[in-house]
């Protein structure tokens, strides 16, 4: 299941605002995290930075992590906030200290990093206070956006594999072709 990567060449459908928005609203994420203007926050998945520009001007800083320095080059056209700090790498190794980071968040991309390792990874860098949101295409969904069914999960599925990484998951809601989940170190 999972695992694969978005192809960047595809990189402008990314940006689809009307699209991107159906599944999860700017105001949903935000709620969700609910930053201090001082937090420290990073993008797993970061892509082309959509969400991370809804993120940044809520934070003191945040990090766009993505295997693919396709999309981080993408973003360097676009244009990346001064807040923003591109990280080159996966979600398995991140380059933080231990407890320094506010908030975590995925946007449709844990179907493509979901391991025991990575959310492991993910718990070492999150502050005990800290929240992580996670956002992605639902296993029962139809298939006719995002990733084929085979490559998703359910919210029950990522909620008992963030349980089982340490978290405590706070809330859950499942849409016809997404599921959130926002959970907090445990």
């Amino acid at each position: 299941m999972g695992h694969h990567t978005f192809d960047a060449s595809r990189a402008d459908k990314l940006e689809d605002a009307a699209r991107r928005y159906r599944f999860l609203s700017a105001e949903e994420l935000l709620g969700a995290l609910a930053l201090d203007p001082t937090d420290a926050v990073v993008d797993l998945g970061s892509g082309t930075g959509f969400y991370t520009d809804d993120v940044a001007p809520h934070a003191g800083q945040v990090y766009a992590v993505d295997v693919q320095e396709a999309m981080h080059d993408y973003y360097r056209q676009k244009g990346v906030p001064d807040k923003v700090e591109l990280v080159t790498g996966g979600v398995d190794d991140l380059p933080f200290e231990t407890g320094s980071l506010d908030a975590a968040f995925a946007t449709m991309t844990y179907h493509e990093f979901a391991s025991a390792a990575a959310l492991a990874e993910v718990a070492r860098v999150l502050d005990d206070a800290a929240t992580l949101v996670v956002a992605d295409w639902a296993a029962s969904g139809s298939g006719d956006v995002g990733p084929p069914v085979a490559e998703r999960y359910t919210a029950d599925d990522a909620a008992d594999a963030l349980r089982d990484s340490g978290f405590d998951v706070e809330t859950r809601a499942v849409r016809p072709e997404t599921f959130v989940v926002v959970a907090t170190p445990g």
